[in-house]
């Protein structure tokens, strides 16, 4: 079920009116019910892989907490690591093994084949497994005792507002919102229905219209070249940004509806002045997971610079595995793991230079670093988001090696008109996605990023209804409703 589909808003509609109805027992047992038939409604009989994975890690972190001999408690803690993520490489990397290891074999020349097997995705896999698995590794940890309700843990991991695309939270946050009854409040509902708005305003008006002219130029790069492929990507980049973060929009809506409380998952990323900054900014619940679980059991910075750079680049090369079954994927970690061991020697040999020559900065030569800091970064974020969204590596190879064609035409009247009228979208629609991400980024930017509600209340009950009832008749007159694309991180 999609959260852009009429189907959703019933059933969500239904499932706030018999929570806020039933008593405190009746009502969890109902919103796992609702979890599980929101589920479901894709594909029913995948239902039964979040049952096992909720199952196994509710016995195995018992199993932990129980055992007193630290042996006993990894080889429990090993286990659970071995399932969960066996579940998951076995659904949504044992294809992509299979075809790399022929591919491999192919050029080495061997006429040697494995099977390559037909699997189904389930969708969301990755975000319920790293959510389940880091919360068996907490209680290994002893950072929190073992849930003692099966049924309130099924809902922790099974959460319907965030359960196929995140925030991936933690059982410190959510578990514990589980242990009373929400009472109904107005001003959660409004705050949880602002939210939402912002959500689907930026889903339907901005990302859903922006892909139609990036799957324009990238699902047939080759017919393309140039400032295509640029104009291409810098749309891509605002279209995901808007689809996750309209996902999580939604999500934290829907939930502060019911009175629960999902973390921020995105803080303005293209405010980023670095991008270690961006990553503090962006997916910040799958940032923090593999800050936590990846990058510190490796030693971190604790080790020195070599082995500080180490984890990074293994840290980031599984984040991009995480993202997709696809080398473009792991190239684009590889990229940014990288991008972050560069900017760490600059900044590191930076302070060296001012302390060695005494080096004082003004506050214009601050604000200019500032912007042009924010610009490279956007910049460099972008051109990642090249192997992101490339279909396949040679894809992105000719992308890379057309991408400055026909460069004295760029600034030509007559190229510029060619270029916007041949990319998919009609001059009205490109019209209409410009000032909706004006308005967005204007709203972020002066609100604090996804405070945007909060910020909006504060200035009086006038000003919070014309602004919603802005992007309310914004999402109804300019939103795209027929043939409602799915969320782009529902494929990881």
């Amino acid at each position: 079920m999609l959260f852009n589909s009429f189907n959703f808003i019933i059933y969500f509609l239904i499932v706030v009116t018999l929570y806020y109805i039933l008593p405190y027992k009746a009502g969890i047992y109902m919103l796992l019910a609702a979890s599980y038939i929101f589920y479901m409604w894709w594909n029913p009989a995948l239902i039964f892989i979040i049952v096992f994975v909720t199952f196994i890690n509710f016995a195995l972190a018992a199993a932990i907490y129980k055992k007193h001999d630290k042996v006993y408690k990894k080889r429990y803690l090993i286990l659970a690591v071995l399932l969960n993520f066996g579940i998951l490489f076995f659904f949504k990397y044992l294809t992509f093994a299979c075809g790399s290891v022929n591919s491999l074999a192919q050029y080495l020349g061997s006429s040697w084949r494995v099977m390559v097997p037909d699997i189904v995705l389930p969708m969301g896999i990755s975000f319920y497994t790293f959510q389940a698995a880091a919360y068996t590794i907490d209680v290994y940890r002893e950072r929190l005792k073992p849930s003692k309700s099966y049924v309130k843990f099924s809902l922790f991991i099974t959460f319907f507002p965030q359960l196929v695309a995140g925030p991936i939270e933690r059982s410190k946050n959510l578990l514990g919102q589980f242990n009373h009854k929400n009472r109904f409040k107005m001003e959660n509902v409004l705050s949880g229905l602002e939210i939402m708005l912002i959500g689907y305003f930026k889903k339907v008006v901005i990302a859903d219209r922006l892909s139609v002219a990036v799957n324009t130029v990238f699902n047939n790069c080759t017919a393309y070249g140039g400032l295509y492929y640029i104009v291409a990507v810098i749309m891509f980049t605002i279209q995901i940004y808007c689809d996750f973060s309209g996902y999580s929009d939604i999500a934290r809506g829907a939930a502060r509806v019911l009175g629960f409380k999902l973390m921020i998952n995105f803080n303005t990323p293209f405010a980023a002045k670095s991008i270690r900054e961006y990553w503090r900014r962006w997916h910040i619940s799958l940032s923090s997971w593999f800050m936590d679980y990846v990058y510190i059991p490796l030693g971190g910075n604790r080790k020195g610079r070599l082995i500080k750079y180490r984890n990074l680049m293994i840290t980031f090369l599984v984040s991009g595995l995480w993202h997709g079954a696809n080398w473009t994927f792991v190239i684009w970690g590889a990229l940014h793991g990288a991008m972050l061991v560069v900017e760490d020697i600059l900044r590191t040999e930076i302070k060296k230079f001012k302390r060695m020559y005494n080096i004082h900065t003004g506050i214009i030569f601050d604000i200019t670093r500032g912007i042009l800091a924010t610009l490279i970064t956007f910049g460099l974020v972008a051109f990642a988001f090249i192997l992101f969204r490339s279909n396949t590596i040679s894809d992105a190879g000719y992308i890379l090696s057309h991408i400055f064609w026909d460069f004295r035409k760029w600034f030509t009247a007559q190229y510029l008109y060619e270029l916007f009228t041949n990319i998919g979208l009609t001059l009205y629609e490109l019209k209409v996605v410009a000032i909706a991400v004006a308005v967005l980024l204007l709203s972020e930017g002066l609100c604090g990023g996804p405070n945007v509600s909060v910020v909006m209340r504060k200035r009086g009950i006038v000003v919070e209804v014309l602004y919603f009832a802005f992007i309310l008749l914004f999402i109804l007159t300019a939103g795209v409703f027929y043939n409602a694309g799915e969320f782009i991180y529902f494929q990881f």
